[in-house]
């Protein structure tokens, strides 16, 4: 699992992971609205999907979020079902 990084100038969080079929990646493009983060969509690599890279992922974003102070504003149906699982997160939530 490589470093969580926040590509600013393309508005995307994004992390390395290694999956069955070698590295791949996860994304989730955003959008800035003040000091929170609208989570606009989340995709991975074909080569780690059902590896659970997604919420690993989703758990390291929130912790980045905790940690610089932002807020996270889920709108793809993945990030919003991922925090509803997550309750100890909602801190996190704008």
């Amino acid at each position: 699992m490589g470093p969580f990084t926040d590509a600013r100038d393309d508005n995307r969080f994004e992390q390395m992971f290694d999956g069955e079929g070698g590295e791949g990646r996860v994304w989730a493009d955003y959008a800035v609205r003040g000091g929170a983060r609208m989570i606009l969509h989340v995709e991975a690599d074909q080569s780690l999907r059902g590896s659970g890279a997604a919420g690993r992922f989703m758990q390291a974003m929130a912790e980045h979020a905790r940690e610089h102070g932002l807020k996270l504003f889920p709108q793809c149906s993945y990030a919003v079902a991922w925090h509803k699982r997550h309750p100890d997160y909602d801190d996190v939530l704008a």
